[in-house]
């Protein structure tokens, strides 16, 4: 049995489409809605029932400050040990990514994993085109503000991501022992994002997002310098895909991946036309 947990986000939504038409996954959730889902609550360790499951596809549980997704994932990893699953493929962040804010749980997650009892696979993905269109997009006069300087992401489209993952849990030894990067293959600055936007790029400071993040009230407190932080990266040149050793993504796919630059546009389009 596969058990893809964060069945009810965006990730663990395509991924589960993937794997739709095998008759052994099960979806992961804290609200199980189906016969074909289990509850899966990180903040509740002694109810985590791995039982029967053979490959545990973790997806990040992150959205909280570091002890507290810490907490999650060893509870998670401790529950697998524990319910005898052989292998545990798990949605990391990529390896240029160690200057970002939330990167500290990821790579404490990975080290739990190496000294486990399971079988292990890593997938370090870059960060999202589909998030690029929420940090980065462009407003009502079609001026994108985003404090990214110079600088260019790697982004990688959401899709990619979860057609490796339900590849890789779907076929889970013949990856086992392996960490892979997973970012863009075309690096996409300010002035792309404005062009692929039909607006102009103006970049602020690291001050203005600040203020503007924290004034608008959506951010949690902890997650207002894990944004100021990921727009600082991006602008000093640390997600730019150039310090990859080896990108695993076509390689994974079988094919060429999708345009960042064309899903950030489709994901600013759809922004615009919703109610």
């Amino acid at each position: 049995m596969i058990l893809v947990t964060g069945a009810a986000g965006a990730l663990g939504q395509l991924v589960a489409q993937r794997l739709a038409a095998r008759d052994d996954v099960v979806l992961g959730t804290r609200t199980p809605r189906s016969a074909g889902e289990r509850r899966v609550d990180f903040d509740d360790p002694a109810a985590l029932d791995f039982t029967d499951v053979d490959t545990l596809l973790l997806i990040s549980a992150g959205y909280g400050e570091d002890d507290v997704v810490v907490a999650r994932h060893d509870a998670a990893v401790t529950a697998a040990e524990k319910a005898g699953v052989r292998h545990v493929v798990y949605t990391s962040l990529s390896g240029d990514g160690d200057h970002l804010p939330y990167a500290l749980a990821h790579r404490w997650t990975e080290r739990r994993l190496r000294r486990s009892t399971l079988e292990w696979t890593i997938l370090r993905n870059g960060l999202y085109a589909e998030f690029l269109a929420a940090i980065a997009a462009p407003g009502s006069d079609g001026a994108i503000t985003a404090p990214l300087g110079d600088g260019r992401l790697a982004a990688v489209a959401r899709a990619d991501l979860a057609e490796v993952a339900a590849h890789v849990a779907g076929a889970p030894r013949q990856h086992a022992g392996r960490t892979y990067e997973l970012v863009g293959e075309e690096a996409i600055g300010g002035a792309d994002l404005a062009a692929a936007a039909e607006g102009f790029y103006s970049p602020g400071s690291l001050a203005r997002a600040r203020e503007a993040i924290t004034a608008s009230g959506a951010a949690l407190p902890y997650q207002v310098p894990m944004l100021v932080g990921t727009y600082s990266a991006i602008a000093a040149g640390f997600l730019d895909g150039a310090g990859i050793e080896r990108n695993a993504l076509r390689g994974l796919l079988g094919r060429a991946p999708r345009s960042a630059l064309e899903v950030y546009a489709a994901s600013v389009r759809a922004a615009r036309s919703a109610p």
